[in-house]
C-alpha cells in the first residue's frame, strides 16, 4: 500500500476516485461545496433526493461527475460536524477505505483529512488516517491455502492538506504513521501465529532478524543454562511444564547520547498459556496464543524507533515461556526464590505472567534505566474493569504516568490510570514467603501491579495491563490489535521532543 500527501483542488485530480465528506443532515463539506459548484449543483441535487443522509457509516459512489477529471467521486457520511471528534474521525476514514477497497478503486485522492476535527491539526489527521487505513486493510492469511483475493484492491491513496504550507509537517506525520503502522502489522502477525509456530525460540529468532535490519540495534538471548546459572528461578519455574525451553531476549537500541540513561521496555512473552496446573477452562483457550502480545509490542515499538531513527537509548527485555500442565510443572503452593532474592509463593499457576516479569524487572536494574515500562496481558480483571478500549496504567512515578497518558491521548491508543496504593499491598502478603502471586478476586489488576512493584523499587516504573486491548474476540474481528505500539512510540517521540532535535530527512 502506497501513501502520499499533497494539496490541490478536487476537480483537477486525475485519479480513480476522489473522496469527499458529507455532514448530517445532507450537508457537503467545504471541499464538497467546491466540487458541487464546479459540477453545477450535481452533488447537492443527489443529496436533496435523499440518496445519502450523511450519517457515519454511509457511503455513496458516483461515476462521471460533471466538471471533474476523476473516474468516481465517493461521498462519505461524517455525522454532525460539531460532533466530529477523534473516534468519529477514525470511523469515517475506516468506512471510506473499506469502500474504496471493495469497489475497485485501485487509487484515490482523499479529502477527508481536511475535515475540521475538534482540537486536532493537519499532522494529527494525516497520521491517524494512515494508521487507520493500514488497520482497515490488514489481513492475516499466511496459513491459508485458499486466499481471499480482491479483484481490484486499493493500492495507492493520497491524503490532502488545505495548503502547500502544510506539506512539510504532513509529510513528517505520514512518515511516522507508516513506520508505526508497519510495526503494528509486525506485532499483529506475531500474535496471530498459532502457539505451535510462535514459540519462545521463534520469538528469539524474530528478535535476531529485527536486529539484522538495523546497525544501531543488537540482540542477546539468554538460554536455559544461563538462566539457571544467573538465578532466574521465577522465570524457570513457569517454564517447567513445557518441553519448549524458556528464553530471555534482550535488545539494545543505541542512538542517543553515549551517557544518556536508557528507556527500558519489558514485554510479557507467554507464547501459550494453558494456565499450568491451575488449568484454564477449555472455552476460548485458543486465544491464549495472544498472551505474548506484550512481547510483540516491545519488538514492534523498538522496530518503529529504529525505523524512525529516534535519537534515544532503548532496551527491550522479553521473558518468554510456555505455561503448560506437564508432569514437572510447578504446583500451587510451590515457593521459588526470584532473581531479586525475594521468595514467591505461587498460589495459582495461571498468574504466571507476573512471576516471569519479576525476574525481568529485576534484570532491568543493571541497565541503570531512566524509566522502565512493562507491557503485559496480565489480568482478566482488567478486561472486566476497562473492556477493550483502554489499557490499565499503574505507576510509581507521577511524571511518567502523565507522559504516558498524554501519549495515549495524542496517538488515540489510550490508557486509564488505576491506583497503586499501599493499602492494596497486604492482599499479596504470604504466610510462607515474601510475597504471594495472587491477592484474591478483589482489585485483581491492582494487586497484580502491586506484586510487580515489589521488584521495581530502584527505578521509575510504569505498568500497562493490555489484557483487554491486545486482541479482539469474536468470529468476524478476531485477531491481534498491535496495541500499545502507537502509545509507546508516541511516548518515545515525545521524549525526543524534550530536547531540540531534527528527525532524519525523509527521502
Amino acid at each position: 500500500m502506497e501513501f502520499n500527501v499533497k494539496s490541490g483542488h478536487p476537480e483537477k485530480q486525475r485519479t480513480a476516485c476522489v473522496v469527499i465528506g458529507v455532514y448530517e443532515p445532507r450537508r457537503l463539506s467545504e471541499v464538497g461545496k467546491r466540487l458541487d459548484d464546479i459540477s453545477e449543483g450535481y452533488l447537492s441535487s443527489i443529496l436533496r433526493r435523499g440518496d445519502l443522509e450523511g450519517k457515519i457509516g454511509q457511503t455513496l459512489l458516483l461515476h462521471n461527475v460533471p466538471g471533474t477529471l476523476a473516474d468516481r467521486v465517493l461521498l462519505v457520511g461524517c455525522g454532525r460536524e460539531r460532533e466530529l471528534a477523534d473516534t468519529q474521525y477514525r470511523k469515517v476514514i475506516k468506512h471510506a477505505i473499506r469502500t474504496l477497497h471493495e469497489t475497485g478503486s485501485m487509487e484515490a485522492v482523499c479529502y477527508l483529512t481536511e475535515l475540521n476535527v475538534r482540537g486536532r491539526d493537519s499532522a494529527w489527521k494525516i497520521r491517524q488516517a494512515i494508521e487507520t487505513a493500514h488497520s482497515s486493510l490488514y489481513v492475516f492469511d499466511q496459513l491459508k491455502t485458499q486466499k481471499e483475493n480482491t479483484r481490484r484492491p486499493l493500492r495507492k491513496i493520497v491524503f490532502t492538506v488545505t495548503s502547500r504550507r502544510e506539506l512539510g509537517v504532513a509529510e513528517k506525520a505520514s512518515h511516522q504513521a507508516q513506520k508505526i503502522a508497519e510495526a503494528v502489522k509486525f506485532a499483529k502477525d506475531l500474535g496471530n501465529l498459532p502457539g505451535n509456530i510462535c514459540t519462545p525460540s521463534y520469538l528469539a529468532d524474530e528478535a535476531k532478524k529485527l536486529c539484522a535490519l538495523h546497525k544501531q540495534l543488537s540482540c542477546k538471548v539468554l538460554l536455559e543454562t544461563s538462566l539457571k546459572k544467573q538465578g532466574f528461578n521465577a522465570l524457570l519455574a513457569i517454564a517447567k511444564g513445557s518441553k519448549q525451553a524458556p528464553r530471555l531476549i534482550v535488545l539494545e537500541y543505541k542512538a542517543g547520547k553515549k551517557n544518556a540513561l536508557p528507556i527500558v521496555l519489558v514485554g510479557k512473552g507467554v507464547t501459550f498459556d494453558a494456565g499450568g496446573i491451575s488449568l484454564k477452562p477449555s472455552k476460548d483457550m485458543d486465544q491464549m496464543k495472544y498472551d505474548m502480545m506484550g512481547a510483540a509490542a516491545v519488538l514492534g515499538t523498538i522496530s518503529a524507533a529504529a525505523e524512525l531513527q529516534l535519537p534515544l537509548n532503548i532496551v527491550g527485555i522479553i521473558p518468554t515461556v510456555e505455561n503448560l500442565p506437564g508432569g514437572s510443572a510447578c504446583k500451587p503452593g510451590d515457593i521459588v526464590t526470584s532473581l531479586s532474592g525475594q521468595t514467591i509463593e505461587i498460589l495459582n499457576t495461571d498468574a504466571e505472567g507476573r512471576v516471569i516479569l519479576s525476574d525481568a524487572l529485576t534484570y532491568a536494574e543493571r541497565f541503570k534505566p531512566d524509566v522502565v515500562i512493562d507491557v503485559a496481558t496480565l489480568t482478566g480483571a482488567c478486561v472486566i474493569a476497562l473492556g477493550q478500549h483502554a489499557h490499565a496504567l499503574l505507576s510509581n512515578h507521577r511524571p511518567l504516568t502523565h507522559d504516558l497518558l498524554n501519549a495515549g491521548r495524542t496517538s488515540g491508543d489510550r490508557a486509564w490510570e488505576m491506583p497503586l496504593w499501599d493499602e492494596y499491598q497486604e492482599q499479596i502478603d504470604s504466610n510462607f514467603a515474601d510475597v504471594a502471586n495472587i491477592g484474591g478476586r478483589e482489585a485483581g489488576t491492582i494487586t497484580a501491579a502491586c506484586f510487580l512493584s515489589r521488584f521495581t523499587k530502584k527505578y521509575h516504573w510504569a505498568h500497562l495491563d493490555i489484557a483487554g486491548t491486545a486482541w479482539l474476540s469474536g468470529k468476524k474481528n478476531k485477531g491481534a490489535t498491535g496495541r500499545p505500539i502507537p502509545l509507546l512510540t508516541q511516548y518515545l517521540i515525545d521524549r525526543c521532543n524534550e530536547e531540540p532535535f531534527i528527525l532524519p530527512k525523509i527521502e
